[in-house]
């Protein structure tokens, strides 16, 4: 097996266990709270929990990669995530869990970015796209898998084995890890921004937070309310920082690569609306429908199925089309899947629901490939841990940011029809407005030279059609 195969699937074991991990537990929260002896709401400190790992500890990962090895490190994040899955299998009180989900964190925060770092180290320019396909894949079916997987596990087994069932996936990827991954490590790292670091960690965690509780009623409004305004306030504290620090935690200046600068931007408003879906798919299924968590677990599954035949064809259509024509045509069109859900109601035929969700996760999984792959298609090799760092705390922040935009709108819709309970018809516009948002990341795309990541894709276009990409580097240094 090719290395362009190879390193993303051994990569993709890693991510498709965190990103199953945190799709499971939602859907095994009320078993979780009993048998701990809580109220379910205040299991909702599990979820954030983790979200403060990740938020605080994203933006260093690219440098501690470079300081110790990008191999070593992506190990480690491996043992340390399994080790919090153990731990919260294990826990019997509230705050054990929490602390459990603390360390779950920390390790997913290392290994996520890392693994994308060595997947982009270890594999041509040329081959990017093809290991980008393979490395999304897991990134869609985890998020899909979770649901019908915990009503099961919940169901036939028991909650913990939710976690204890990341241990022989932890245990293939270490191995696989350190049989056929090469070890890539900077020969003289920079020091690391403890000031930015500290900044970043706190405005992240006030936003990611903040975006969190929007709508839930988890906590007061005036506590969201401080949340969000202090993450906004630490955050342009770094921003100032980082524009006056050497070698800065988080590196804005990557936003002038025109290429990086529209995966980032047109990324972040995509991932709004299709981060809200995890959320909104299955309360319409289950408080809309009066579905039972594994029937809708199964129906959201089919997108998986999706996302599964799009690994065949991203490559060549890339290469037909390039990434700017992909971009702009599929940010529209995957909106468009995202808000005839919303249309769905309790008596849609079932073949018409599924239909609407293999196409879905088709086109948001050739969505996803495009903005990951062209991230780094114009990025040197010495700046690439800076661009995963940045690349994976925004993603994060956009899906907080997607949920919490999901949780508003069907608030402001339950409050203005005056009802006590969701029903199907709270979802039309909340489905609607999200993938509006998702529609607009097309703005993004439009700057973008004919040739944009033509290197990456393979497309060739006549010279006279746009800028190279050598003449737009050569710009960048200027």
């Amino acid at each position: 097996m090719s290395r362009t195969v190879l390193v993303p699937l051994i990569v993709a074991c890693a991510l498709f266990m965190e990103n199953l991990d945190s799709t499971v537990l939602s859907t095994s929260l009320p078993a979780i709270a009993a048998s701990l002896g809580e109220d379910p709401l205040r299991l909702s400190l599990a979820i954030t929990a983790y979200l403060f790992s990740l938020a605080v500890f994203i933006p260093i990962s690219g440098w501690v990669a470079d300081r110790y090895g990008a191999r070593r490190v992506f190990r480690a994040a491996i043992v340390v995530f399994v080790l919090g899955s153990i731990s919260c299998g294990l826990s019997g009180s509230l705050p054990a869990f929490v602390g459990a989900r603390l360390l779950q964190g920390i390790g997913g925060a290392m290994m996520v970015p890392v693994g994308r770092l060595v997947l982009i180290r270890s594999v041509a320019k040329a081959d990017l796209v093809r290991a980008m396909t393979y490395l999304t894949v897991p990134a869609l079916i985890g998020p899909t898998l979770g649901p019908p997987l915990g009503g099961f596990v919940t169901t036939y087994l028991h909650w913990r084995w939710i976690f204890w069932i990341n241990v022989p996936i932890g245990l293939l990827g270490f191995v696989l890890v350190s049989r056929f991954i090469p070890e890539v490590k900077e020969a003289d790292p920079p020091p690391l921004d403890l000031s930015g670091f500290l900044l970043s960690a706190v405005g992240l965690v006030g936003l990611v937070f903040g975006f969190e509780t929007i709508g839930r009623g988890v906590v007061p409004a005036w506590m969201t309310t401080v949340l969000l305004a202090a993450g906004g306030v630490f955050v342009l504290a770094y921003v100032r920082h980082a524009q006056r620090t050497p070698h800065p935690v988080l590196d804005l200046s990557l936003l002038r690569v025109p290429t990086f600068h529209a995966s980032i931007v047109g990324g972040f408003l995509f991932r709004i609306g299709v981060g809200a879906v995890p959320f909104l798919l299955p309360l319409l299924l289950q408080a809309g429908f009066g579905l039972s968590p594994f029937a809708s677990g199964q129906l959201t599954f089919v997108a998986s199925l999706g996302a599964l035949t799009m690994k065949l064809t991203a490559g060549p259509i890339l290469k037909w089309l390039g990434f700017r024509n992909v971009l702009i045509g599929n940010a529209v069109v995957s909106a468009a899947f995202l808000g005839a859900i919303g249309l769905f109601r309790p008596d849609t035929p079932i073949i018409v629901m599924l239909a609407v969700l293999l196409a879905g996760g088709f086109f948001r999984s050739l969505q996803f490939t495009s903005i990951n792959t062209l991230a780094y298609a114009d990025i040197e090799r010495a700046a690439t841990s800076r661009a995963t760092s940045f690349a994976s705390m925004m993603q994060q922040l956009s899906l907080s940011v997607g949920v919490g935009t999901g949780a508003l709108l069907l608030h402001l819709s339950l409050a203005a029809r005056g009802g006590a309970r969701l029903a199907a018809g709270d979802f039309l516009s909340t489905f609607l407005i999200v993938a509006a948002i998702s529609a607009l990341s097309a703005l993004a795309y439009m700057r973008l030279p004919p040739d944009a990541g033509a290197e990456v894709s393979g497309r060739r276009i006549a010279p006279d059609a746009g800028a190279t990409s050598a003449g737009r580097k050569a710009a960048q240094v200027r």
